[in-house]
């Protein structure tokens, strides 16, 4: 948790640094604002720090992928169908 909300998940990486995770069905600049503003309070706690952000989301706008980029911010298309275990690729027809 942040003093202005909860991050929507808080993990350590593989290195065992901090990775606050932001997750959208619409990836738009609110949300790269959004998590800009957790990772920026996060890095504060020296237990922390440093952590790296992760904007994960069905789709991600270019304009929003751009200010993601700028800011070191990685950014991971996710498809929650596949996710759920209910996109069944026998039933598509590419």
């Amino acid at each position: 948790p942040t003093p202005i909300g909860p991050v929507d998940l808080l993990c350590k990486d593989a290195t065992g640094k901090t990775v606050a995770v932001e997750i959208k069905r619409r990836g738009d600049i609110d949300g790269v604002e959004q998590l800009t503003r957790y990772v920026d309070l996060l890095n504060r706690d020296s237990t922390l720090a440093p952590v790296r952000g992760i904007f994960a989301a069905q789709e991600i706008k270019p304009q929003a992928r751009v200010l993601a980029t700028d800011r070191g911010i990685e950014c991971v298309v996710v498809d929650y169908d596949v996710l759920r275990g209910t996109d069944d690729p026998t039933a598509r027809l590419f």
